[in-house]
């Protein structure tokens, strides 16, 4: 049976996380397509990275929390439980990543505000219509291109951007693996749960049947979780679905 999974942050540094693996997945399904729209859109795509990015320590936040796994990682060393090999391979992963990531100057993406070409484009971007024809005329013509000749304008571009990434991925992975899930079932389509104390949770995952289409509204805090299912009308208005919902309720710290 297919599913629908939501997540909730608890705190503002998974937030950024979140919205910036949305934006590399979008851009990774836009460069690897033919059309002159699609690449339109994944620049704006790589702009949207770059402005999310501009938060002046993330980089330093981000190399900070794969430190953090990695020391922690080497607590598990010579524990009869855990495989030295599995060991070995997360740390491989968080080391390339840290590198790649503590390789770059400045922020992601910073070495493209050099382009006055592509500054021009980001700069109208986001006025509707902006990028006509007539008012960017070369990138115009850069849209007329054949379609390898984009990609591999767009592959370099982004190539400022992926190791900031490539670290969000192995970060996150590692978040969502620390989480257990759980059934759960909300009366009435309400639930409730206090967390437990000692332990701070980052992230929150509900997993949904497809075919219930019901959306969660999600709130919660480090002491308290609250998710009530609603079910969209004709409108798109969401109403509370008054019936008892079965899900699957992941917490990872």
């Amino acid at each position: 049976m297919t599913s629908v999974l939501y997540e909730y942050p608890f705190n503002e540094s998974i937030r950024t996380m979140l919205r910036l693996e949305h934006l590399f997945d979008r851009l990774g399904v836009l460069v690897a397509r033919e059309a002159p729209v699609d690449h339109h859109f994944a620049l704006a795509t790589l702009f949207e990275v770059m402005d999310v990015a501009a938060r002046a320590d993330l980089k330093s936040d981000l190399l900070k929390e794969l430190e953090r796994h990695r020391a922690q990682l080497q607590t598990y060393r010579g524990n009869p439980h855990i495989s030295e090999a599995a060991l070995d391979e997360v740390t491989a992963r968080i080391d390339a990543v840290h590198s790649g990531l503590n390789g770059l100057a400045g922020k992601a993406g910073q070495s493209l505000t050099s382009n006055e070409w592509l500054m021009s484009i980001r700069s109208r971007i986001s006025i509707p219509g902006g990028t006509c024809e007539f008012d960017l005329p070369a990138y115009y013509a850069w849209q007329q291109l054949p379609a390898d000749l984009r990609r591999a304008d767009l592959a370099r571009w982004t190539a400022t951007v992926l190791p900031l990434g490539e670290a969000l991925a192995v970060l996150l992975g590692l978040l969502r693996d620390s989480g257990q899930p759980q059934r759960m079932v909300a009366p009435g389509g309400q639930f409730q749960q206090s967390l437990p104390q000692g332990k701070t949770y980052h992230l929150l995952r509900v997993r949904l049947p497809a075919d219930l289409s019901l959306v969660p509204e999600i709130s919660g805090h480090r002491l308290m979780v609250n998710i009530r299912f609603m079910r969209p009308d004709a409108d798109g208005r969401l109403r509370g679905c008054g019936s008892d919902t079965d899900f699957e309720l992941t917490l990872c710290s």
